[in-house]
């Protein structure tokens, strides 16, 4: 079959000839998008990753795509209702990086909890003083996990080897595991925002989860609270994230994620074509990056070895399952 690789980095240009040797490939380091579509009008089927923008306009130009296979957990890059009108089945990767994942946002707040970013710069300045440094302990500390599912509940594992206390908000609560692991369900995510020391999110990006931290939730929380996202940009306020951050509201973010992070990798060109409100999130993103109590990672908490093979491995089977007409396990359904 004709398949279309894109957003292809050079592990994939490597894997996939070797594991689809019978299938005609077109690998490129581009993104499916309105702007590149019309190269690829005779793929059957099309392997994505996030940075691809498979809207309805891009299905209606793919007249032979039956299959899409994200190279991700997270689909919202892909429209499933046009997807789906045409026909056209769309796989994901969804327990590839749960640990992966969760020792990134671990490896953040514990860079934050004891400055070693701050004193990774002094020391570059020959400045070996104490002035500034002095961290605290996750012991003892209320840990709250806004999204317990399969990440969710390795960092809860972690929070508990810790010593740390834990509240979890998700609509899907496991009693057994909370009692198990010995942590604590909220429905009340305002509960959980004003008695967490650090809240962490993983969540999906959904409509219902946008800027779900906002400037009135994070007003909510304690005052010098931390905040570490791995999961989706536009779950936190921008505006109001970077507020909280300059006033001493917030003590501190670990971000590998942030809201408009897609422009942060596009060239000048395209900006000057962007929108103000849009450029003017941009720019509030690079102040983000100079404050001294952020730590940001251009979005690589899945970016493991184990986990890029995980990724690659299942996104072949995903394609040869289709192509063999076998049940595919990872098929993604619109709810």
């Amino acid at each position: 079959m004709k398949i279309g690789i894109f957003g292809a980095q050079q592990w994939d240009k490597s894997f996939f000839p070797s594991k689809l040797k019978s299938d005609k490939l077109s690998i490129t380091d581009k993104p499916l998008d309105e702007d590149t579509v019309s190269d690829f009008k005779d793929i059957e089927i099309a392997s994505v990753f996030v940075g691809s923008k498979v809207s309805a306009k891009v299905i209606s130009k793919l007249p032979k795509l039956k299959f899409i296979a994200t190279r991700s957990t997270g689909f919202d890059h892909i429209d499933l209702k046009a997807a789906a009108k045409k026909r056209v089945k769309v796989a994901n990767v969804p327990f590839y990086g749960e640990n992966t994942v969760a020792e990134h946002a671990f490896s953040l707040l514990l860079n934050l909890s004891r400055n070693i970013h701050k004193s990774y710069m002094k020391t570059l300045n020959d400045d070996y003083s104490w002035d500034g440094l002095m961290g605290f302990d996750l012991k003892g500390k209320t840990l709250g996990v806004l999204g317990a599912g399969h990440i969710g509940m390795h960092i809860v594992r972690m929070a508990r080897g810790f010593g740390m206390k834990v509240l979890a908000y998700d609509l899907y609560p496991n009693e057994f595991l909370a009692d198990v692991l010995h942590f604590q369900y909220s429905d009340d995510l305002d509960y959980v925002l004003k008695n967490s020391d650090i809240v962490t999110l993983h969540m999906p990006s959904l409509p219902s989860t946008f800027h779900i931290l906002n400037k009135k939730r994070i007003a909510l929380m304690k005052r010098g609270a931390i905040i570490i996202n791995t999961a989706r940009g536009d779950l936190i306020d921008t505006n109001a994230l970077y507020d909280a951050l300059k006033s001493g509201k917030l003590g501190g973010a670990g971000l590998d994620v942030i809201e408009g992070e897609d422009m942060l990798k596009e060239d000048s060109d395209k900006l000057k074509k962007e929108s103000r409100e849009r450029l003017g999130l941009l720019h509030k993103d690079h102040k983000i990056f100079h404050l001294p109590n952020v730590v940001f990672t251009p979005h690589i908490a899945f970016f493991s070895r184990e986990a890029l093979e995980r990724i690659m491995q299942t996104t072949v089977d995903n394609i040869n399952n289709f192509k063999a007409k076998k049940e595919i396990s990872n098929l993604v359904k619109l709810n």
